[in-house]
């Protein structure tokens, strides 16, 4: 039994899905203290108790402390069954981080899957569902497995009601190397706002387009109306010889358009200006698939808390050290060693 403290690092619901998805690929049983007591609200919350619960499903496991608000959480898993599933968070929580949870397992699986999820599809501090198409689904399938999602209806904070379908085709996970990045072949955005004024989108497309030094016209501007809600996000995506990524900004009450746009353009300006090929976002998503494989590297911008973080966790259960190193600048090498299981 791997005991985890919650509290450790970030200490935020990742640790939760990153040892979820670890236990059900491995099978190896744990128990979380402290479950997310870096939080305002330590303890599980609606999509935190959804992760659980959708991989209690895919992998008929028997659990203590499934409830909300529970500090502490044991899971010991069985054999992982692929096929088709449907989750519902039931609030604006992440579909993303459903995703992320249950994908280990489900793209290493004996056969294919189909997942639907509903919740929040474009939530601050979550993947959002372009990042997931454009950026860390590609990558994936660079290593082996194929997955694809198809946004049916988007979900923004609060009110939810989004929903996406996910198709995962298994396969044996083989190395990742992203070295250097080459050169930038394209920079263009996306403003979308959802049953708002689209002077919002423009305003913010206008502020981007303006620090990034890129027409206005490559930005996108998309109205949404046949949503639940209200909403708005705007993202620049970054097309290098190597990858694309993604990066994005949400409105918020309060908050200025043109500031919201240049919050965006100026996190697209540092992942530009530091020469690295994975930003900081998809090196988090990349660390468990690549630790599960033959491993790799990649070379990526100073890496978070929350990463650095989850590398601690991929050692409680797969024995192997993922290591940080300087690469000169503002970039920095990651390199992820096969799994040692014991």
């Amino acid at each position: 039994m791997i005991e985890i403290d919650g509290s450790m690092g970030e200490g935020g619901g990742q640790i939760l899905r990153s040892a979820l998805g670890l236990a059900m690929v491995t099978g190896r049983p744990f128990v979380i203290h402290k479950v997310r007591a870096g939080r305002k609200k330590p303890g599980l919350m609606r999509q935190h108790l959804t992760c659980v619960e959708a991989a209690m499903a895919v992998c008929s496991a028997r659990v203590e402390g499934a409830q909300i608000g529970a500090t502490e959480v044991s899971f010991h898993p069985g054999p992982v069954r692929h096929g088709d599933y449907s989750f519902s968070v039931g609030t604006a929580g992440s579909c993303a981080l459903v995703l992320q949870t249950i994908l280990p397992a489900l793209m290493t699986a004996e056969g294919p899957s189909r997942l639907t999820l509903e919740g929040g599809t474009h939530n601050p501090f979550a993947p959002p569902f372009d990042f997931l198409q454009r950026t860390f689904l590609p990558a994936l399938a660079a290593m082996g497995p194929k997955v694809s999602a198809t946004l049916e209806a988007p979900g923004f904070y609060p009110a939810g009601g989004g929903r996406m379908v996910v198709s995962i085709q298994p396969a044996p996970l083989a190395p990742l190397e992203l070295g250097g990045r080459g050169g930038i072949l394209s920079v263009t955005g996306e403003a979308m706002v959802c049953n708002l004024s689209d002077k919002i989108a423009r305003e913010e497309a206008a502020a981007m387009a303006h620090i990034l030094a890129i027409p206005r016209e490559a930005i996108a501007i998309k109205t949404i109306t046949n949503a639940r809600g209200q909403g708005n996000v705007i993202m620049a995506f970054i097309q290098s010889q190597v990858l694309t990524e993604t990066v994005t900004a949400f409105g918020q009450r309060g908050v200025r358009a043109r500031v919201v746009g240049a919050t965006a353009a100026r996190e697209a300006e540092a992942y530009i200006s530091s020469g690295a090929t994975v930003g900081f976002h998809l090196a988090d998503q990349l660390l468990i698939p690549m630790a599960l494989g033959g491993g790799g590297s990649f070379i990526t911008q100073a890496p978070t808390n929350h990463t650095l973080t989850n590398m601690e966790v991929i050692a409680m259960f797969l024995g192997a050290r993922i290591t940080v190193a300087p690469e000169g600048g503002k970039s920095f090498k990651v390199s992820v060693p096969p799994p040692k299981l014991t």
